[in-house]
């Protein structure tokens, strides 16, 4: 009953409130996402173009390399066309982070995302709002290929929750529109994994969503403590590669299906898989994409006016495909994505940390820490291994000594290993957190 009054009269007031056409949008490409893919491409080219015209003319960054380049927008007749400008790296945006900024946008009026992404660099991106409106709309359309609807309730498994940061507008918003519960994957233990199985038993979320390792140790849980009867509608895993055996137990645990999902903050959702579960949907309507032969996905952002992202290498490797799904959507495919792992670590308490939540804390909150990868050598010794820029120094020593110590406690030492890059797996992952330490209490819990 509340999920029906939610989807229809409080979500709806809500966005209206807020001034956001979400709800609009969202009409729209559930209405196109079965269009041919010749169509999709006709309008990621007319999108293309436009972005491309309005980074010439109000970006600084782009005027300025692509003239170095000698291309200009009007050299783009088809989408092929694109491949002669110049790819966008992460050193890029850091480096030259206001150039991207566009002069028709004011920062202050923008929304700001602050990530250390899938190679534990750190970056800053700007989107304007009506941007963030049609990705909001983007977003939740494949939410809905999950099994998920409107307006019901979601637990997130996830570090660095956005409850921590709520006021009481926060709060208000969440209760009536958002309709959140979290486990924080920052302090992860036996005690808490019980406590949200009893708080999600009782709220019983339509969705399940979090990181792929995180939603195999709660289904690995609740599977020892005697099995599970929480039956959500779906479960969305995303940030790290979903496994298949981690996928088996999860689906085995809740009675439902995984849907993975593949995004990033710099742009959010890139792809996510449909109810057939073979490969990911492209997110067409907001990006355009291209795999070269290394399989770096190249993403180019056609929605985002305030901070464009043209050509931006993500970091992550992907296969492409060719093939048609048989869901019938017209948005292209990709078969999997290769480029993201990390351990989880073991704190003397017998605790775990997500790699991914705890990488990605030490990247954004250090001051000068250009990309970071933390390895675990034993339950009382972490070497942090940092490529530094020139903000780098005493204080950065001094924010990682404070971060060790609130999440590890007296016992744990670290050392700070500074060097020129961390080295991508020969299979093209970047593992930005490595513990050997943790792996016996892993075993012990899916055991």
């Amino acid at each position: 009953m509340l999920d029906t009054l939610n989807r229809h009269l409080m979500h709806p007031f809500m966005a209206w409130r807020a001034g956001s056409k979400h709800l609009r949008h969202l009409r729209t490409v559930e209405r196109t996402q079965f269009d041919p893919p010749d169509v999709i491409r006709a309008r990621q080219l007319a999108a293309l173009k436009v972005q491309l015209q309005h980074a010439w003319d109000t970006v600084p960054y782009y005027r300025a390399a692509w003239s170095r380049a000698g291309v200009h927008p009007s050299d783009v007749r088809e989408l092929a066309d694109l491949e002669a400008f110049p790819v966008l790296t992460k050193a890029d945006i850091r480096r030259h982070n206001r150039a991207l900024v566009s002069s028709a946008y004011d920062t202050a009026r923008c929304r700001v995302k602050t990530t250390s992404g899938s190679t534990g660099v750190p970056l800053k991106i700007y989107c304007d709002e009506p941007a963030m409106q049609w990705k909001t709309a983007c977003t939740v359309r494949s939410d809905q290929w999950s099994g998920y609807r409107l307006g019901q309730r979601v637990a997130k498994v996830w570090g660095n929750p956005e409850y921590r940061h709520f006021g009481l507008k926060g709060r208000l918003r969440n209760h009536f529109f958002d309709r959140a519960v979290y486990l924080d994957t920052l302090n992860l233990n036996d005690q808490r994994v019980a406590e949200f199985a009893r708080t999600i038993r009782r709220h019983r979320p339509g969705l399940i969503f979090g990181h792929a390792h995180s939603l195999y140790l709660l289904a690995c849980a609740l599977k020892k403590s005697g099995g599970s009867d929480i039956r959500p509608n779906g479960i969305i895993s995303t940030a790290m590669i979903l496994h298949d055996w981690q996928r088996a137990v999860i689906e085995e645990v809740f009675g439902c299906k995984v849907t993975n999902r593949y995004g990033c903050e710099e742009v959010s959702l890139i792809a996510s898989e449909c109810e057939e579960h073979n490969g990911l949907h492209v997110n067409a309507d907001s990006l355009y994409t291209e795999v070269p032969a290394d399989g770096k996905l190249l993403i180019t952002d056609i929605c985002n006016r305030a901070m464009p992202l043209i050509r931006y290498q993500v970091g992550d490797v992907v296969v492409p495909s060719n093939r048609a799904c048989r869901c019938g959507r017209g948005l292209p495919l990709i078969e999997r994505v290769e480029g993201r792992d990390a351990d989880y670590v073991l704190t003397p308490a017998g605790n775990l940390i997500s790699g991914i939540s705890l990488t990605e804390n030490f990247a954004v909150l250090v001051p000068g820490a250009a990309q970071v990868q933390i390895v675990q050598e034993s339950i009382t010794q972490l070497r942090i291994r940092l490529v530094a820029d020139a903000a780098f120094g005493d204080n950065s020593r001094r924010k990682i000594a404070a971060l060790v110590q609130d999440t590890f406690g007296d016992t744990v030492s670290h050392e700070v290993e500074l060097v020129d890059a961390i080295p991508q797996e020969p299979s093209g992952k970047y593992r930005f957190c490595i513990s050997n330490v943790a792996r016996e209490r892993m075993q012990e819990l899916s055991a």
